[in-house]
């Protein structure tokens, strides 16, 4: 009975191994749209991870395109993941430029405070 039950799972192991990896579609939307969110808040070429993301973005759709899934899955991963990074970048960037605004308008104002009487 022990054996058995060894050969059958030994079987079913074989055969889960020679299954291929499904076409990775819903993470390439993923990947598209992550990108698209970090066009949205500023992002361009001139931003490494984003040029980064559509390099990716592009190999993970020729990946599809030979139907090598697994490497497809992998790059869309990664460009997904790059462009957050890019919009996490912009978005950083833009508050540290509001916050220097509004630290020189707070300077601004104390020197005026010491001026009057």
């Amino acid at each position: 009975m022990n054996i058995r039950f060894s050969i059958i799972a030994l079987g079913m192991l074989g055969l889960a191994g020679c299954a291929s990896d499904p076409a990775p579609v819903e993470q390439l939307r993923l990947s598209e749209q992550a990108l698209e969110q970090a066009k949205a808040v500023g992002a361009t070429e001139q931003v490494p991870e984003y040029k980064l993301a559509e390099d990716k973005l592009t190999r993970a759709k020729a990946n599809m395109a030979s139907e090598s899934y697994r490497d497809a899955r992998m790059r869309a991963e990664q460009a997904e993941l790059d462009a957050r990074l890019a919009e996490a970048r912009v978005l950083t960037q833009k508050s540290e430029e509001q916050l220097q605004v509004l630290q020189s308008r707070v300077k601004r104002l104390r020197k005026q405070l010491e001026v009057q009487p």
